[in-house]
């Protein structure tokens, strides 16, 4: 039928249940006019003849006394007949279309008009651009007429803590966690001149689509059961469509808002369910790969612009998402998700270390006169989006939402890192490796990552060593061998590893074998944890004058005035690179800020909260101060410190320092300079040298591009967490012992009952180090042998396989008195 002559239908019927047919005797129950009929309101009237008109039902005769209705009525009555049957014509969707669609399929009970709506709206790829515009005169008063909708979208960083403020869905740690992180980055933008917000250091980021019309019709439609189905069977129908443009019409160049599709897309708080997640989001994904850089980078920084609880949602759903299939392209969406939190934290682009390069060397190298090129010679790669955001992780103090977040750990559980490993070296541009995002995995699974690509380079350079003693005739050692006394220890190792340092530093890249002179011990590892640790034990000394150790925190500091030469801090950088490169943890005590330095950043005043905390508690004092600042406290731009023999000495922190006061204008800027003072220039001469031996063994491996600086601590440091219950469940048992021996019984009694520097000593006696590896004692595998019948002889190690041989002591006392007396007094190595 035309569609005119239904409107007319429609028109009559209305006419018939707001007026009647005009006979006083009317019997149609469907009628006005009729005795017993309810009277209807214009809206009930209108859904009613609709109702009529599809079902065909007979109209009365119009009576000759009828009135004809209103203008208002018949235009009500082709209001809704519009909407109904003409929904074909709507081409784009704003929240007011739907609204009106939903007005109607809630009063006639059936959704089925605003189902084909957003089907057809939400899988096209053009509807979708076009719908949800900012457009003044499409959206007319919007937030007036939903003063019940959720407030605006956080443009700015004050207003995202206020979001976050009410969010009802935090804990109480997250509370205490946003209130710190407000104090540190009101702290780290006067001091430091960061800028916390997106907007002012990237510019707004503008998008034609208005985001919080989308998180309106979402949260109202997907309330609807009904609903769901309709925006995952469209999303399912996008997608192939998506990916044709992007793969072949270079859509986005032409048309930028084509980003709206992903943005409304997103908006979408069911992507979580299992239903998304098995059917629409491996096609998004895909899709999503498609998309150019700039495209990806400006919608990472859009993200950067939400509040918590949006961006945590997002995160949620990709991890669910990676844990449910780890065959996708999650690279990018990820990655988007991972740079918003971070652009949306307390960022710091400046402070960083300037980088020495090495000038380019006329000779030929080892592996060019062998035609081979060195893996990373350019250093490790860099994320593309990184590089197109122009950001570091590292600039980043503190994210919207901390990085342990990120962690997967039930993908960190089953990752099956050798395959991983060779996909991110040998195959990464056909296959993906989850190193590409190793902010997703914990530092365990990562160190893992680190040894493979450090074994490969030490049989590398054995490989290379051997071929080029074939063509040259002599005979080269393939191992960096370390032969030192006791009693001279920092003379040999320094000595050596600076001639070394000197004519070829790519064997520091070597497998490190070590011995002490006069000793036996055969180096299977154990041999160089022990030199490491009495390396640093005389390096550390006090008494030598090369750091400077604070009670309170326990930890060292480079000595400002100190005589050392740099070649003894570079030996302690070149010890740190090989303790990592060998696999080997250190009893290291050094503040946050080191690590952060090594990694490129300069240290800044909130890094000396564990560096120098008097210093620190001073400064905040003085920022804090409300009264004169120039009358009562008498400062000036110029400090004063002591030399090496107690001699005061004074350093101007600005030309004419000592004339210039601190006031209440100036003392933020006095703050930002001390520290700098305290942390950079004042030990720059040591720190450098320290740094250049460091960066000498581990220049080339993917250390900086897969740790953060409190993980590169735990790759040198070890856990300072020593749960004995889980080494003793996964240690094993040779030699006729198990778990169930009476014996071993009594030794973890007995282990389990020692005090703190006892268990250190025992695992300083067992396994060379009294650390914990990086993911605690249950990654360590501990193995206990019997070592024959009941003795008088002490139990005995094998460090470099982490096995005690345990004689088969009669009594429990006598196992402790026993064990004891080896862990205290054990030091050397001899024939067993």
């Amino acid at each position: 039928m035309k569609r005119a002559a239904a409107k007319h239908l429609i028109e009559r019927y209305f006419r018939q249940l707001t007026e009647g047919c005009g006979n006083g005797a009317c019997t149609n129950e469907l009628c006005a006019s009729c005795l017993g009929f309810q009277p209807l309101d214009h809206n009930a009237a209108a859904i009613r003849a609709l109702e009529l008109y599809k079902i065909n039902t007979k109209l009365c005769d119009l009576h000759p006394s009828a009135a004809f209705p209103d203008n208002n009525s018949i235009k009500m009555v082709a209001h809704y007949f519009s909407l109904l049957y003409l929904c074909p014509e709507v081409h784009y969707l704003t929240e007011e279309k739907v609204y009106e669609i939903l007005s109607i399929c809630e009063g006639k009970k059936d959704y089925s008009p605003l189902i084909r709506v957003i089907g057809r709206i939400f899988s096209s790829t053009d509807g979708l651009v076009q719908s949800f515009r900012k457009d003044k005169e499409q959206h007319p008063n919007t937030k007036e007429q939903h003063p019940n909708t959720k407030e605006q979208h956080p443009n700015t960083k004050e207003q995202r803590k206020t979001h976050q403020a009410k969010d009802e869905d935090k804990d109480e740690d997250d509370k205490e966690r946003t209130t710190a992180m407000e104090q540190e980055s009101e702290a780290s933008a006067s001091m430091e001149g960061a800028t916390g917000s997106t907007e002012n250091r990237l510019g707004p980021v503008e998008v034609s689509v208005d985001i919080e019309a989308v998180r309106r019709v979402y949260n109202r439609l997907l309330s609807n059961e009904k609903m769901e189905s309709a925006f995952l069977n469209a999303l399912v129908y996008l997608t192939p469509n998506v990916e044709l443009d992007l793969t072949y019409l270079d859509v986005y160049d032409t048309n930028p808002d084509y980003l709206n599709i992903f943005i409304i897309v997103m908006e979408n708080s069911s992507l979580h369910s299992p239903e998304y997640l098995e059917m629409a989001m491996p096609l998004f994904c895909k899709c999503m790969s498609k998309l150019p850089l700039p495209a990806l980078a400006k919608l990472t920084c859009l993200w950067s612009q939400y509040s918590v609880e949006h961006i945590r949602r997002m995160m949620e759903t990709f991890q669910q998402l990676i844990t449910y299939t780890v065959t996708l392209p999650l690279r990018y969406l990820i990655h988007l998700v991972f740079y918003a939190n971070v652009l949306g934290g307390d960022f710091d682009t400046g402070h960083n270390e300037e980088e020495e390069e090495e000038p380019p060397s006329s000779e030929l190298t080892l592996q060019e006169l062998l035609g081979e090129e060195r893996r990373n010679k350019n250093g490790p790669r860099v994320d593309p989006l990184e590089k197109e955001l122009g950001i570091r992780t590292l600039d980043c103090r503190r994210p919207l939402i901390p990085f342990e977040e990120f962690v997967n750990e039930p993908l960190n559980d089953v990752l099956e890192m050798d395959k991983d490993f060779t996909f991110f070296k040998v195959d990464s541009e056909s296959k993906f490796s989850f190193q590409s995002c190793p902010f997703i995995l914990n530092a365990c699974t990562k160190s893992l990552g680190l040894y493979y690509d450090n074994r490969i380079s030490m049989y590398s350079e054995r490989r290379i060593t051997a071929l080029y003693s074939l063509v040259q005739g002599q005979q080269l050692n393939p191992y960096l061998r370390l032969k030192v006394r006791r009693d001279h220890i920092i003379d040999d190792a320094l000595v050596r590893l600076e001639m070394i340092a000197i004519e070829n530093p790519a064997d520091l890249r070597k497998q490190l074998f070590v011995e002490f002179e006069g000793e036996q011990g055969v180096d299977e590892g154990g041999v160089s944890k022990e030199f490491f640790q009495l390396v640093l034990e005389e390096m550390f000394n006090p008494d030598i004058g090369m750091f400077t150790y604070d009670e309170f925190t326990k930890l060292f500091w480079f000595n400002p005035p100190s005589l050392e030469n740099e070649a003894q801090f570079t030996l302690i950088g070149i010890v740190l690179g090989l303790a990592i490169y060998n696999n080997c943890i250190l009893d290291v005590h050094f503040p946050m800020v080191v690590y952060r330095k090594l990694m490129g950043k300069k240290g800044t005043y909130l890094d000396l909260t564990d560096s120098h905390p008097v210093q620190y508690q001073s400064l905040k004092e003085l920022l804090d101060y409300e009264g004169d600042v120039e009358e009562d406290m008498m400062i000036t731009f110029q400090i004063s410190q002591t030399d090496l023999f107690g001699d005061p000495i004074t350093y101007d922190l600005k030309e004419n320092g000592d004339k210039i006061p601190v006031s209440v204008d100036n003392r933020k800027e006095f703050v930002s300079l001390y520290s700098d003072y305290i942390l950079n220039k004042s030990v720059e001469r040591q720190f450098k040298a320290f740094r250049r031996g460091f960066q000498m063994v581990t220049n080339e491996s993917p250390l900086k591009c897969l740790f953060r600086p409190e993980e590169v601590e735990l790759l040198i440091c070890g856990s300072r967490n020593l749960d004995f219950h889980a080494l003793e469940e996964t240690t094993e048992y040779d030699g006729g012992y198990n778990k169930d021996c009476h014996i071993i019984k009594d030794f973890w009694e007995t282990v389990h009952s020692f005090g703190e520097e006892d268990k250190r000593l025992f695992l300083q006696f067992t396994t060379g180090t009294d650390r914990a590896p990086v993911g605690g004692l249950g990654k360590l595998k501990m193995i206990i042998a019997k070592n024959g019948p009941d003795t008088d002889r002490l139990p005995t190690s094998h460090t470099c396989f982490n096995a005690l041989l345990l004689p088969e002591y009669d009594t429990k006392e006598k196992l402790k008195e026993r064990l004891l007396k080896a862990i205290t007094y054990a030091k050397g190595f001899g024939m067993l």
